[in-house]
């Protein structure tokens, strides 16, 4: 990987051209490993934070109806634990469903669960998921897609989501991307943690990247919110 100096974040580099390990076969320990450690970036830069507040605002239409939330790239289970968690605060009932396409995140996610939990997860195709859905969510998870497959994920999303759906993704930009390799280093976490966060960065987005897909997807951008939330987000919300 070139140094900071030579890194180019005027444009996105593809999957294809940048690759991260945990996309890569590997050993089952190193990928629980892995997700764990970014269970604990996400609590660090208060990354459920945006998802959190979209389903404050899908939650006040529903009238005591249950919520049926989908998390498309659930990896390790963190961010559907977390709305669990919300869910209980406020009384609302909700159907928690985490679909990841890697047997491992399953298998990871139930170990990570309380006992208690509700949450089903499901190995597999989300565009294969045929149970009625209010959200669809992912959290870090369009940077691993070449723009074709996000763009078919926007169009899905809109089409299933009776509530509407949310993005939380990384927004391409030089300080997140230097101050996560600086933060990743000093907390030694995971090889894995270590390489891909720098390289998740330079996957992720800017607001025109957004704009065009969505216009690619057939979803008008004035239906949909673009924000940004400190540090280093670039979250996509649809309310119906």
């Amino acid at each position: 990987m070139p140094s900071d100096a030579r890194v180019d974040l005027s444009r996105r580099a593809a999957p294809s051209q940048l690759s991260e390990l945990m996309d890569e076969p590997c050993a089952y320990e190193d990928f629980r490993r892995c997700l764990s450690d970014l269970g604990q970036v996400n609590r660090l830069t208060l990354s459920y934070r945006p998802t959190l507040a979209f389903l404050d605002a899908v939650a006040t239409t529903m009238r005591g109806q249950p919520l049926r939330i989908v998390d498309v790239g659930s990896g390790g289970g963190d961010m559907l634990r977390r709305v669990e968690c919300w869910a209980e605060r406020r009384g609302i009932q909700v159907k928690l469903t985490g679909i990841d396409l890697n047997p491992y995140a399953a298998r990871v996610a139930g170990e990570f669960m309380p006992a208690s939990s509700g949450i089903q997860w499901i190995t597999g195709d989300a565009f294969a998921y045929a149970e009625p859905v209010d959200v669809v969510l992912s959290s870090l998870f369009t940077h691993h897609l070449e723009e074709p497959e996000i763009v078919r994920f926007l169009a899905w999303s809109e089409a299933v989501a009776w509530r509407g759906w949310f993005v939380n993704d990384l927004c391409r930009e030089v300080t997140p991307y230097k101050l996560f390799g600086l933060l990743a280093k000093g907390m030694r976490w995971h090889r894995f943690v270590q390489h891909d966060g720098p390289v998740s960065f330079r996957r992720s987005f800017r607001e025109d990247d957004w704009e065009r897909m969505l216009s690619e997807a057939r979803i008008a951008v004035a239906d949909v919110r673009l924000a940004r939330w400190t540090p280093g987000r670039l979250c996509v919300e649809r309310v119906k």
